[in-house]
């Protein structure tokens, strides 16, 4: 299994409906919106590497109102 972390920056008033259709995506075990930099924390659990560019880059980057993303894949 690989574990990662998706940020996500959302344009302004956009985060609540966001975190919602992301939290919706297979392989995503849970999506918060927070205070900072980045509007949304997502924690992806998948098979492969693979697996979290298709969450990543084509899902979560393709959705209405996503400004920017962030991946992080945990080591250990």
């Amino acid at each position: 299994m690989v574990v990662a972390y998706v940020m996500v920056k959302a344009h302004t008033g956009e985060a609540g409906r966001l975190r919602d259709e992301i939290a919706a995506i297979d392989g995503v075990v849970s999506a918060h919106i927070v205070a900072g930099d980045i509007d949304i924390i997502t924690k992806v659990d998948v098979e492969s590497p693979a697996d979290v560019k298709d969450i990543a880059a084509d899902a979560i980057q393709a959705l209405d109102g996503v400004e920017d993303t962030h991946t992080y894949i945990a080591m250990g």
